[in-house]
């Protein structure tokens, strides 16, 4: 069972013992989130007026990047999300309820815990504007997708790092992405490892470095431009 950990930031991450490495970054778990996926990804996105989003997320794990998700709808009223999430190993109620999330972001934790209930659960009746579309099953050998090719807007890729997953960042893993962004669909992840970028060019994004979340000189961010 993952281990609970406190970041740089006061946030909390976990430790899976079975990858031998932490969820997020030691050095602010809820920073880390917030700059890759919130402030790099999501939000550019909703500023442009863009009212239906899809977003695809590989690693579901502690339901942060969710809740940001959520949380960051908050400020677009009208705005609705489709959420498909992977994860092979959801973490269980009593870690949930461990976790400080909700009074570090300062929100209900009845927020958390609805995401990971429909994560379950996804027949549960939510008022969220962000609908959860769980998939626990292998992402690169789903063989029943929940969405339909070309058709995402955003990945969040939060896979747990090519040391302890490497499988995820071949060029096989990035052409699962590929298939499923839309045209001038944008693809998002801390990793800033030389072989994996190259990967991302052999299948054909185009890959802009950006400015890293604390702890992380640089982060990347990929376009499928056809």
């Amino acid at each position: 069972m993952p281990s609970l950990q406190t970041t740089a930031d006061g946030s909390h991450t976990l430790y899976s013992d079975r990858f031998g490495v932490p969820y997020h970054s030691i050095h602010g778990a809820v920073g880390e989130s917030r700059h890759v996926f919130i402030q790099a990804g999501l939000r550019p996105l909703l500023e442009s007026g863009q009212q239906h989003v899809r977003i695809l997320e590989m690693g579901f794990g502690s339901g942060l990047n969710a809740l940001l998700t959520e949380l960051e709808l908050e400020k677009y009223p009208g705005v609705t999300v489709d959420y498909y999430a992977y994860e092979r190993y959801p973490i269980g109620v009593e870690q949930v309820a461990e976790l400080n999330y909700p009074t570090v972001l300062g929100v209900d934790p009845e927020r958390l815990r609805a995401l990971h209930a429909a994560f379950a659960d996804p027949t549960l009746p939510s008022s969220s504007p962000l609908h959860l579309r769980p998939r626990q099953v292998d992402f690169l050998t789903d063989a029943d997708r929940p969405y339909a090719p070309d058709s995402i807007d955003l990945i969040y890729y939060d896979a747990f790092a090519p040391v302890s997953q490497p499988e995820f960042w071949t060029p096989e893993a990035m052409v699962v992405c590929w298939e499923a962004l839309k045209p001038d669909g944008k693809f998002y992840t801390y990793c800033a490892k030389g072989q994996f970028k190259r990967n991302l060019k052999t299948v054909g994004f185009t890959v802009v470095p950006l400015p890293g979340p604390p702890g992380k000189r640089e982060m990347t961010s990929a376009v499928k431009e056809v």
